[in-house]
């Protein structure tokens, strides 16, 4: 049974903390010297970084009082789903916060995602083993989903929206598109589980998106962006919809086509900006989907790049619900 109460305590408490503790962790990573260059802006300006431990609070923190109400209130959602989804997105933010100080090697960071899946393994050896796929109905994968689909599919995710990042505003804007979408989704189909994650995730990243917005004051690092992947197939295994999650990371996909192609560049992947605040690609040169888009627009600026990839995410959170909503759209 969905509580619309329960979610929207959470909603609002992940929104707040987040909210509340943004300028406190800015102020705290300039003095402290973490901070890295907006590349897309002309003398390249420095910014905050780590502000995604903002997200891991307002996360963290509204997912326990949910836990509370739980305990002192008799709301009714299932406490192995929740403390193992908590589990996971921890030692996912602990990677991010370990890669964000010491640039851990790619291969390394690419597979740990894997270890961080344990608690889902564990809660899924307990539960079901089938998947609902488009056009086919359910399939039972047995084993194979416990052991191989579930580390796979929370690795791979986290390192998708990890590296469509770096321009103000699309990792926040497209997440919560991606999470609003989610929890839609899984209030439409029972889900309680599933729902309180995204809704927790939705409002730290709305509140993350106030001060990411161009111009961005803070950066989110590899915390954030590799937390955005990761609860989102958390949230899909636990809601039993996972084929939900892979709609939703289609954009991401795309990028990661063409940055394959280019033997995934770790530099050089941002915009030219010219004194109109125009973004192309660096020496014409295409290295991800973003400076695609410049290059076939001629010309983009920070901000209408963020809407359009925000937009672009929201055609298929709609396709996504249109498909999966089956309470909505009978």
């Amino acid at each position: 049974m969905i509580d619309l109460a329960i979610l929207a305590a959470v909603l609002v408490t992940a929104f707040c903390l987040t909210f509340f503790a943004m300028p406190v962790i800015i102020r705290k990573m300039k003095v402290a010297g973490i901070v890295g260059n907006d590349v897309n802006k002309p003398g390249k300006p420095e910014v905050a970084e780590m502000g995604g431990l903002t997200i891991v609070v307002g996360v963290v923190g509204a997912l326990l009082l949910a836990i509370a109400l739980r305990t002192f209130f008799g709301y009714s959602f299932g406490l192995n789903e929740i403390m193992a989804a908590m589990l996971t997105m921890t030692i996912i933010a602990l990677i991010g916060i370990f890669d964000d100080l010491f640039d851990m090697r790619k291969d390394i960071k690419t597979l740990l995602p894997m270890i961080a899946a344990l608690p889902m393994v564990a809660l899924a050896a307990a539960g079901s083993t089938v998947i609902s796929l488009p056009f086919l109905g359910p399939v039972d994968f047995g084993i194979i989903y416990i052991v191989v689909l579930i580390p796979l599919g929370v690795t791979v995710a986290a390192n998708l929206t990890n590296m469509l990042a770096g321009f103000n505003g699309i990792e926040a804007g497209m997440g919560s598109v991606m999470f609003a979408a989610v929890a839609i989704i899984a209030v439409a189909n029972g889900s309680m589980e599933a729902a309180l994650i995204a809704i927790a995730m939705l409002g730290a990243l709305a509140a993350f998106l106030r001060f990411n917005w161009y111009p961005a004051k803070v950066f989110m690092g590899d915390i954030g962006t590799l937390l955005i992947g990761g609860a989102l197939a958390i949230s899909v295994i636990i809601g039993s919809f996972e084929s939900v999650g892979a709609i939703l990371v289609i954009p991401y996909l795309a990028d990661f086509a063409i940055k394959a192609y280019n033997r995934f560049p770790s530099t050089r992947w941002w915009g030219d900006c010219n004194s109109k605040g125009k973004l192309r690609p660096l020496g014409g040169r295409v290295r991800g989907l973003a400076q695609l888009v410049m290059k076939l627009s001629g010309g983009i600026s920070e901000k209408g790049l963020a809407l359009l990839f925000i937009a672009a995410e929201g055609l298929f959170a709609l396709l996504a619900i249109l498909l999966y909503g089956r309470n909505i759209f009978p």
